[in-house]
């Protein structure tokens, strides 16, 4: 029980000093005086500070990931096996953003290292995220089955651009409400939500080029 608590006080309060002040400004030492533990404590449950990154990042998107699966799971038993395409992408981006904004999730700890995580790119999180990509795949099998005539490059262009938008809307939220003045609420979570699974539907199933077409192409071809 003691070397639990240990390794949860480490978490904690490396978790919150990575939410306020990044990956880069933050040392094993500070982690250890914040949790009130000793060095030899952080090598003996983690090794390094690159495999406490990697646990605090997984532990998070485990969590996310199951919330989206289930999301699926549900959109596609409500569609009889076959979700409709934006019931797949409100599955695929809704938990991100309602993790990360709002005024009720997007102060918390959580919410604030997963915006870190998004914005600086350090080695142990990157790794991860270019390694862990199944429930990615479940995802794209599910858009198959919504979209049978599509081509599969664009399903896979569909599904990185809905989470391109997701990702590049929490990481830019500030400069996104001084740009707008405020127009843009980004408290309204379900709003943004919708406006991102809107675009992703669009860009997917409207206008298309042929095979092998650069975008404009085709549109150059038909007025000449």
């Amino acid at each position: 029980m003691a070397s639990d608590h240990t390794r949860s006080a480490i978490l904690s309060a490396a978790e919150r000093l990575y939410a306020d002040r990044g990956f880069g400004d933050v040392t094993l030492r500070d982690i250890v005086a914040s949790a009130s533990v000793n060095l030899a404590a952080v090598n003996y449950h983690f090794g390094s500070k690159d495999e406490l990154i990697a646990e605090l990042f997984v532990t998070r998107s485990l969590a996310t990931n199951r919330e989206r699966l289930n999301e699926l799971k549900a959109a596609e038993e409500a569609g009889g096996g076959r979700a409709a395409i934006d019931a797949i992408f409100r599955a695929l981006v809704g938990p991100t953003l309602r993790g990360c904004l709002g005024p009720t999730s997007g102060g918390s700890t959580a919410a604030r290292f997963m915006i870190r995580a998004s914005i600086e790119s350090v080695p142990p999180i990157r790794r991860i995220k270019n390694r862990e990509v199944d429930h990615l795949r479940k995802f794209a099998a599910a858009m198959r089955r919504s979209l049978p005539g599509r081509a599969e490059a664009d399903l896979y262009w569909g599904l990185h651009f809905a989470l391109a938008m997701a990702h590049h809307t929490i990481r830019e939220r500030e400069r996104l409400t001084k740009l707008s003045e405020g127009l843009c609420d980004l408290d309204d979570v379900q709003g943004i939500v919708e406006r991102v699974v809107a675009v992703s539907v669009m860009a997917l199933t409207g206008s298309e080029t042929r095979s092998g077409e650069k975008p404009g192409a085709q549109r150059a071809r038909q007025g000449s």
